[in-house]
C-alpha cells in the first residue's frame, strides 16, 4: 500500500500536482473571456499551458509511490479537523501507473493542440481551446485522484467537455452530441451505485487503500457498476455506440483528443485500477472480461469492414482495439497487464494519428466518403506515408508497435491456457478470435489506404497540396513513435515503461522485437535491390482502350464495393441488417423502451375518474407496503 503523507511534506511534488490540475482549469475558464476572433492567440495560450503542464508531468515521473493530502486550515483545533476531513476526500495518488498515464496525456495534448492551431482556425467549435484546457485539467485530476468521489467529479466533468467539443452544426451532429452526453452521464450514474456499495462494504473511498474480493452479490454489483463507467469511457461493447457516431460528426482534432487518446487512456486506466487495486477478481469475472474483449474485437471490426465513411470506419476500429486491452487485463498475469497497458498507449498513438490524418484529408478535399476520394498519395506524401505507418501499426504488421503489443497479448493468452479455470480452458478461442480480429483489421485498412491514397485520382483533386507543417508535424512524431515503440519494445520500451507497473517478467518464446525489425529491414533492402536490378521502373501507363473512347473514369470500381461481399453472407446479412436497424445500439434500445413505456402509461390516462381512483389507491397501497 502507498505511504500516506501530507502534501506539504513533499513541496516539489505537491506543487507539480496542484499545478497540473489547476493551471489548465483556470486558464480554460479565463479563455472564455477572450473573444473568438482572437482564436489564434487563444490557441497559443493553450499551447503554452500544455507545455508547462507536460513539464510538471516529467518532474513527477519516477516519484516513489505516495498518497498526498491537500492542505487544510492550520493553526486551530477546528482547522486540524478541517485538514482531517479534507484528507478523507481531497487526496491524490502518485504511483507508476498514474505517472505513466500522465506522461502520455501530456504528449497527446501538446501534439493535438499544435495540429489544432491550423485545423481549428475557422472556428469549427466555439470556445474549443477553453474546453480543451478544461479537459486536460480534469484528465490530470482523474488520474491523480485517490478518492473515488473526487475521481467521479473530474470524470463527470470530462463527459461535459466531450459533449462541448463536438460541433452541433446540424441535426445529425446535435443528436450525436446528445447521445454521447446521455450515455456517458448514464454510466456515471451507475458508477455512483458502485462507489456507494464500496463505501458500504469497506467504509473507505480510497482507490489505493481498498481490496475487495468479488465473492458475494454486493461486491460483484459494485464491480460491474464501476466496469460500466470504464467500458463506456473507453468505448467497449456494449457501451460503444457513441464512438463511431462521434468520430463521424466531430472535428478530427476532437476525435483524436478524446475517443482516440484521452478517453482510451482514462477508460483503460480506470479498468487497471478496478482489476489491480480495488477488486480481487473471481474466475467468473475474468471469463466475463475475456468474453467482452473478443466480442468488442470481432463485432466492431466487422462493422468497420462495411463502412464507406472513413471517419466512421476509424471510430469502429477505436472500439475494436479496446478489446485487446480488455483481454490483457482479463488474463490477470504480469505479461497480460503489461500487454494491456502497452496496447493502450500504442492504440492512442496510432489511433490519434489516424484521426489527424483523416482531418488532413478532409481539410484539403472536404470529402468524408472513401468512394469520393483517391490518388492522394502523390499530392499529400507526408499524410500518405504516416497514414500507411499508422494503418500497418493498428493491423499488427511487424516491426511496428501494434504488432509488439498484440504479440504480447497472444503470448499471455497461451500462458493463461496452462491454468485450470473455465476461462483458461478456452484459451484457444481467445487466441483465435484475437488473431482473426487483427487479420480483419488489415483487410479494412487496405480499403482505407487504397481507397483514399492509392486508387485512381479524380480530376478535381489535381491541385490538392500537402497540409501545412503544423498539421503534418504531429503526424510525423506519432509515426516515429509507432516505429520506435515497435523496434525497441522488448529491450527498452516494455522494461522501462510497463514492467514497473505490472512487475518484471520474462518474455516467453524466442521473439525479440529488434531481431524481427532487422529481418524486416533485410527483406525490404532485398526487395529494393531486386527492383533496381531488374529495372522494373521502366513501364508505361495507358488508359483502357474501349472503342477508341476514354472510359476508365466511368468504368472505375469504387474500393468499398469490394467489401459488400461480407453483407451478402446468409448469417452476416441478417446481423448487418439488424445493426442498421440499431438492434445492437444500447442507446437506441433504451430510447425505444422509454418511448414504449411512456406510450403505455399515456394510454392508461383516459380521463375517466374511476381510473384515476384506482391509480391513487394502488399508489397508497404500494407506499404502505414500503413503509411497513
Amino acid at each position: 500500500m502507498n505511504d500516506f503523507i501530507s502534501i506539504a511534506s513533499q513541496p516539489s511534488v505537491s506543487a507539480a500536482v496542484q499545478f497540473m490540475i489547476l493551471l489548465p482549469l483556470l486558464a480554460g475558464l479565463a479563455l472564455f473571456c477572450i473573444p473568438e476572433k482572437l482564436r489564434l492567440y487563444k490557441g497559443l495560450i493553450t499551447l503554452v499551458v500544455s507545455i508547462l503542464t507536460a513539464y510538471q508531468a516529467v518532474i513527477v515521473y519516477g516519484t516513489e509511490n505516495l498518497v498526498l493530502c491537500l492542505p487544510g486550515l492550520p493553526g486551530t483545533t477546528q482547522g486540524s479537523e478541517l485538514i482531517n476531513d479534507a484528507c478523507r476526500y481531497i487526496t491524490f495518488n502518485l504511483d507508476k501507473l498514474s505517472e505513466l498515464v500522465l506522461i502520455f496525456i501530456s504528449l497527446f495534448a501538446f501534439l493535438i493542440i499544435l495540429y489544432s492551431l491550423i485545423y481549428m482556425r475557422e472556428g469549427k467549435v466555439r470556445n474549443y481551446y477553453a474546453y480543451f484546457l478544461i479537459t486536460l485539467g480534469c484528465s490530470y485530476g482523474a488520474v491523480l485522484s485517490d478518492n473515488l468521489l473526487l475521481f467521479l467529479i473530474f470524470w463527470g466533468l470530462l463527459g461535459l467537455t466531450l459533449y462541448k467539443l463536438i460541433h452541433g452544426h446540424d441535426e445529425e451532429s446535435s443528436a450525436t452530441a446528445k447521445k454521447t452526453l446521455i450515455l456517458i452521464g448514464a454510466s456515471d450514474s451507475i458508477m455512483i451505485i458502485g462507489i456507494a456499495l464500496i463505501w458500504r462494504i469497506t467504509g473507505s473511498l480510497s482507490i489505493s487503500g481498498v481490496s475487495v474480493p468479488t465473492t458475494n452479490i454486493l461486491t460483484i454489483i459494485a464491480f460491474l457498476a464501476l466496469l460500466t463507467g470504464s467500458f463506456t469511457k473507453a468505448g467497449a461493447f456494449p457501451f460503444h455506440t457513441w464512438v463511431p457516431d462521434y468520430a463521424k460528426d466531430a472535428p478530427a482534432s476532437s476525435s483524436a483528443y478524446m475517443p482516440a487518446s484521452l478517453d482510451k487512456l482514462l477508460g483503460i486506466y480506470f479498468l487497471a485500477r478496478i482489476t489491480m487495486n480495488i477488486f480481487e477478481l473471481s474466475d467468473g469475472l475474468r471469463l466475463l472480461l475475456l468474453s467482452v474483449g473478443v466480442i468488442s474485437i470481432i463485432s466492431a471490426v466487422m462493422m468497420a469492414l462495411i463502412q464507406h465513411n472513413y471517419k466512421r470506419l476509424l471510430g469502429f476500429h477505436a472500439v475494436s482495439q479496446v478489446g485487446y486491452m480488455i483481454l490483457g487485463f482479463g488474463l490477470g498475469s504480469m505479461i497480460g497487464i503489461a500487454a494491456g497497458l502497452f496496447h493502450m498507449v500504442n492504440n492512442a498513438i496510432y489511433k490519434s494519428g489516424l484521426f489527424l490524418s483523416a482531418g488532413c484529408v478532409g481539410y484539403r478535399t472536404g470529402k468524408d466518403e472513401i468512394e469520393d476520394l483517391g490518388g492522394l498519395s502523390k499530392m499529400m506524401p507526408v499524410t500518405f506515408i504516416t497514414s500507411l505507418i499508422f494503418a500497418m501499426s493498428i493491423s499488427g504488421v511487424p516491426p511496428f508497435n501494434g504488432f509488439a503489443s498484440k504479440w504480447m497479448i497472444y503470448q499471455g493468452i497461451i500462458e493463461f491456457g496452462s491454468g485450470a479455470g473455465a476461462a483458461n480452458k478456452l484459451w484457444i478461442l481467445w487466441l483465435a478470435l484475437a488473431v482473426l480480429g487483427s487479420a480483419l483489421t488489415l483487410a479494412s485498412f487496405i480499403k482505407f489506404i487504397g481507397g483514399i491514397f492509392l486508387s485512381r485520382r479524380k480530376t478535381e483533386f489535381e491541385n490538392v497540396k500537402e497540409v501545412p507543417a503544423l498539421m503534418w508535424l504531429p503526424l510525423a512524431v506519432l509515426a516515429l513513435l509507432c516505429i520506435l515503440f515497435g523496434v525497441f519494445a522488448t529491450k527498452v520500451v516494455v522494461p522501462r515503461l510497463f514492467m514497473p507497473v505490472s512487475g518484471t517478467f520474462e518474455f516467453p518464446g524466442f521473439w525479440d522485437s529488434s531481431f524481427v525489425s532487422l529481418l524486416v529491414i533485410i527483406s525490404l533492402a532485398l526487395g529494393f535491390l531486386i527492383y533496381a536490378a531488374l529495372n522494373l521502373k521502366k513501364f508505361r501507363r495507358e488508359d483502357s482502350f474501349i472503342g477508341g473512347e476514354k472510359m476508365q473514369e466511368q468504368a472505375a470500381y469504387p474500393t468499398p464495393e469490394f467489401y459488400k461481399t461480407f453483407t451478402e453472407f446468409r448469417l452476416l446479412s441478417v446481423i448487418y441488417k439488424k445493426a442498421e436497424e440499431k438492434w445492437f445500439d444500447i442507446y437506441d434500445l433504451s430510447k425505444r423502451f422509454v418511448l414504449w413505456t411512456s406510450h403505455l402509461l399515456s394510454e392508461t390516462h383516459a380521463g375517466l375518474l374511476p381510473g384515476y381512483v384506482v391509480w391513487a389507491c394502488a399508489g397508497i397501497i404500494i407506499m404502505l407496503m414500503i413503509m411497513i
